[in-house]
């Protein structure tokens, strides 16, 4: 039952660590950290992708700055409460690391697979320049009863397509995690800069639940 738990969230990033790691929490004696992978998007862009660590997969008080890596795992969230409410707080948990030499140009550098339930009614709009966009919510199944929700976002036919799903429906989503400045508005006169983070689709489907 976990391994096929583990199955339906899936995700794999190759990049650079461009931060140094920083203390999230512990259990069971086993410390957990945080770090910030670079990783290159088709465009010149890139997305910072924040990851979770286990002490016990590497030495996370040395210096890997500017080291090339792969990870596997899980995008995984949690709540965090901050200004009298509930945050929404995503990573990359990581299952496997591995450092690497040279990224090869035909890479495939950020990839993720979600097999989930929406959990939240979708929200189909239109861009001013009438791009077509969907906003999903998806809870994905973890094992010991917990779930992480996952915000994806659809664009164009797939939009069009998701903006028809219902609340409780089973989804499969395949597509690469982004991150996502914005101005975070805190009183009249004050702005703060946030990231979020989000899985951008490439490929979506209904999943029929097994009798």
């Amino acid at each position: 039952m976990t391994d096929k738990v583990i199955e339906n969230n899936q995700a794999a990033i190759i990049g650079e660590i461009v931060s140094d790691f920083t203390f999230s929490h512990e259990i069971f004696g086993e410390g957990f950290y945080m770090v910030d992978i670079s990783v290159d998007r088709l465009s010149d862009s890139t997305d910072i992708i924040p990851v979770m660590v286990s002490e016990r997969l590497l030495d996370v008080n040395e210096d890997y700055k500017g080291m090339k890596i792969s990870i596997t795992g899980q995008f995984r969230s949690y709540n965090r409460h901050e200004e009298r409410k509930n945050r929404l707080v995503l990573s990359v948990f990581a299952r496997e690391i591995e450092f690497v030499d040279e990224i090869p140009e035909s890479a495939k550098t950020n990839q993720i697979f979600l097999d989930g339930y929406i959990c939240k009614a979708p929200i189909y709009r239109r861009t001013p320049l009438g791009r077509e966009i969907a906003d999903l919510l998806l809870a994905v199944n973890r094992p010991y009863g917990k779930s992480d929700y996952i915000p994806c976002i659809c664009w164009g036919r797939n939009a069009r397509f998701a903006g028809n799903f219902e609340v409780g429906s089973r989804c499969a989503i395949w597509g690469r995690i982004q991150s996502r400045e914005y101005m975070k508005k805190l009183s009249e006169d004050q702005l703060e800069r946030r990231v979020a983070y989000e899985v951008s689709v490439s490929k979506l489907e209904m999943v029929e639940e097994e009798a």
